[in-house]
């Protein structure tokens, strides 16, 4: 029997009053309009409207209500009945906004109207949609294209983001980074190389078969919480949950399902890890080395037994390669190594490891806890190889399950918006729109960041998202995004990317996903892709907050248009009227994820595309899957020291990426602020500080700038010795744009060097 595990920090479980409750309190704060609740009632079904929060997929056989509290959170937070148009700007200068804080700032309500920025008097005024095109188009022609980054937040459906990725390589580069640079950069990249898939393997069918699940730096309770009901059924059919993460998450802890009556009413928990072990940060490489060892063992004693075999040979023979060096390295790890990286114990990951031993069926799970180190690639191979040692990829109830955040943030990818050309079929694009289209390989958001601060990126469009705070070195991105010659912000609400504008800057509000979409030919549709690469139909139903909003695909349509010289092959105006004549170049362009796919956008549980390495097709160039051999037993790019902490950003239970909906993190019982370093108590006395005290973190980065983050309290907290949590993005700033994954780019927002000094 599994000892029940607890989380002292928290007010109770995921899910259950708790969920309501917060999500009441969302709802009184944001006053949406009545018509939330019937989007909320089609949210994520077919035929209706897809959350615009996470990236979780949709059942074919889906419950009364589809929707989990974060994605209530993001559908009441943009159905607010508040506006923020015009005369917003009569009382308030863009100087005097920079003092608000990002909730406050989008408490301001919806965007209303296509604004410009006046110099003279520090404020956003009107202009028209026309005026808006006509003048960006003027600036973007009088820039060299490769001084221009067309970015995106993960947001867009797959038609404007094909249209978005076409006008910047018409336009002339592919200067196309995305969000996923900040988060999944290092999945696209790192299991691409092990087993020739950017994406996960599994599907919905493989929750439903599978005995065991490994969690790796994922926190489904504040980050997709539907995941939480395949979890519940999971353990209820007996399957066992082990669970390394450095945070108590609640989430893994226990759930309460707020869609049972019976758990509503009698408060039954159902405890989700039967073992929670908190890896220090950047232990992983560490703890699943340690578990690899336990595999290797048990097969040992059962060769030398005459029993069946732990590891499958039959797999590992004919779909890998790198194996016999791979299993040197794990015999030649030592435990005491081991246990010193990861903060583990021998026996903790002895038991872990035998919970793998004994289960047929494993899915790997991760989040940015593995992709966001300076060698997060290796903990992502890490995984892998622990996965092939059982033949747990291509087959029934096994697989990789990385988890992905903004909502379309993987399927942008599929339809062009990547900044290496060799990812895109730029055959296909020159054949269908009759132009060359560039071969040189863009710009990373790293690489853009630095181009910022150095005054060689000129503009930046933004198709959704809030730059400025998802990015490391925030300060100097502020001095260099107010130096650009132009910056064109595509959003829904104010927030801070708005408020140091370039020398011409634009605000250009769009719909939101569940508003209607009325073209030419009617109410469009829009699509987008989940974490399981399957594709949704989206239609919105509301009226749009202001009658001058339009759709991203009309706004990248009409920049497009104005910008670059006639071609009948481009046919903006009539792909702006007609949404399904743009899902007709995405088949062409990809007949083989997209066959026939205007016929099956609705199509229950979306329709799949299809992921080689599910089938167990390798595409890497061994035509197999790769064991690597790590030369390091963790992630990081720094070594312990007295006083050097390794800070872990953390996102709270009111926040999605950079939206802060409020100040409550029930599940780490802070309330009313952010303003917190959690540490464990013990790092607490040693460095001679007190709870509650005030403090600065000061970035140890061995680059010679210095990085505060002030005023912040400490917290007690259980975690492991020498990691500490504070807030996304405010910290931010602490992060070296040079500090990141080493084969990705991905910055290391979870293993930030960093130093504690009191503040008077």
């Amino acid at each position: 029997m599994t000892d029940k595990i607890t989380n002292p920090e928290s007010e109770g479980p995921a899910g259950g009053w708790g969920s309501l409750k917060s999500m009441a309190r969302i709802y009184g704060d944001a006053w949406p309009t009545p018509a939330a609740i019937d989007t909320l009632r089609r949210q994520n079904k077919p035929g209706g409207y897809m959350c615009a929060s996470c990236a979780w997929p949709k059942p074919a056989n889906y419950s009364a209500f589809e929707f989990c509290e974060n994605g209530a959170k993001a559908t009441l937070w943009e159905t607010t009945s508040a506006r923020c148009g015009p005369d917003f700007w009569e009382s308030h200068t863009v100087g005097d906004l920079r003092s608000w804080k990002d909730h406050d700032l989008e408490m301001t309500g919806r965007l209303t109207h296509p604004m410009r920025y006046d110099t003279a008097t520090d404020r956003y005024v009107e202009i028209s949609w026309d005026e808006a095109f006509t003048a960006i188009a003027a600036t973007l022609n009088h820039l060299d294209p490769k001084d221009v980054v067309f970015y995106s937040s993960g947001h867009a459906g797959l038609e404007a983001s094909y249209l978005y990725a076409l006008f910047a390589r018409l336009y002339g580069n592919n200067n196309l980074p995305q969000s996923s640079n900040m988060c999944h950069e290092t999945t696209s990249v790192g299991l691409t190389k092990v087993i020739g898939s950017p994406v996960g393997t599994i599907v919905w069918d493989d929750l439903e078969k599978t005995d065991c699940f490994f969690f790796f730096g994922q926190n489904p309770g504040s980050n997709s919480p539907r995941f939480l009901h395949p979890l519940q059924e999971a353990k209820q059919r007996g399957a066992r949950i082990v669970t390394f993460n450095p945070v108590m998450e609640q989430g893994l802890v226990s759930f309460v399902n707020p869609q049972s009556p019976t758990d509503m009413l009698t408060g039954h928990e159902t405890q989700i890890s039967d073992q929670y072990l908190q890896v220090r940060s950047g232990g992983d490489v560490a703890a699943i080395m340690g578990l690899c060892k336990v595999v290797v063992e048990a097969d040992d004693l059962a060769r030398a037994n005459g029993e069946k075999r732990v590891l499958d040979l039959d797999f590992i023979d004919q779909h890998t390669t790198g194996f016999e060096k791979f299993i040197d390295c794990v015999r030649e790890a030592q435990w005491k190594d081991i246990e010193r990286e990861s903060g583990l114990s021998e026996d903790a990951l002895r038991a872990a490891g035998q919970v793998y031993v004994e289960a047929e069926r494993v899915i790997g799970v991760y989040g940015m806890g593995l992709t966001q180190h300076a060698h997060g690639a290796l903990n992502i191979a890490m995984l892998v190889n622990l996965l092939l040692l059982r033949g747990n990829i291509g087959r029934e109830g096994a697989g990789c399950c990385p988890v992905r955040g903004h909502s379309n943030v993987q399927g942008q990818r599929t339809v062009g918006i990547a900044e290496k050309a060799k990812l895109v079929p730029m055959d296909k694009l020159k054949a269908l729109f009759d132009f060359d289209p560039p071969t040189e390989d863009g710009t990373h958001i790293v690489d853009a960041v630095k181009g910022l601060m150095s005054g060689e990126i000129k503009a930046f469009i933004s198709l959704g998202g809030n730059l400025l705070r998802a990015v490391p070195e925030q300060e100097e991105m502020e001095r260099g995004w107010a130096a650009q010659e132009l910056s064109v912000m595509v959003s829904t609400k104010l927030n801070r990317s708005h408020l140091f504008p370039a020398k011409k800057a634009y605000i250009l509000p769009c719909l939101a996903r569940s508003e209607l979409d009325e073209q030419a030919t009617g109410n469009q549709a829009i699509t987008i892709e989940d974490s399981f690469s399957h594709i949704h139909g989206s239609t919105g139903k509301r009226t749009p907050a202001s009658r001058q909003l339009k759709s991203e695909l009309a706004i990248v349509a009409g920049l497009a248009d104005a910008t670059l010289k006639p071609n009948p092959k481009l046919k903006w105006s009539e792909w702006g009227g007609d949404y399904s004549l743009v899902r007709d170049l995405i088949e062409q362009t990809y007949p083989e994820d997209f066959a026939d796919y205007n016929k099956r956008i609705f199509t229950p549980g979306g329709f799949y595309r299809g992921n080689g390495a599910h089938e167990r097709i390798w595409n890497t160039p061994e035509k197999k899957a790769i064991f690597t051999s790590p030369e390091r037993l963790n992630s990081l790019a720094f070594t312990d020291k007295p006083g050097r902490y390794s800070l872990l950003t953390m996102r709270s239970n009111d926040q999605f990426n950079t939206t802060i909906y409020g100040y409550s993190d029930r599940f780490r019982g802070i309330e009313g602020t952010r303003d917190v370093v959690l540490m464990c108590e013990a790092d607490i006395a040693e460095a001679g500080l007190e709870p509650g005290q005030t403090v600065r973190l000061v970035s140890d980065y061995d680059d010679g700038r210095r990085r505060v983050l002030g005023g912040l309290k400490v917290t007690p907290h259980k975690l492991p010795r020498g990691t500490i949590c504070s807030y996304y993005p405010e910290c931010n700033v602490l992060i070296a744009i040079d500090h990141h994954d080493a084969l990705s780019k991905t910055p290391a927002s979870k293993s930030i060097p960093v130093c504690i000094e009191a503040e008077a």
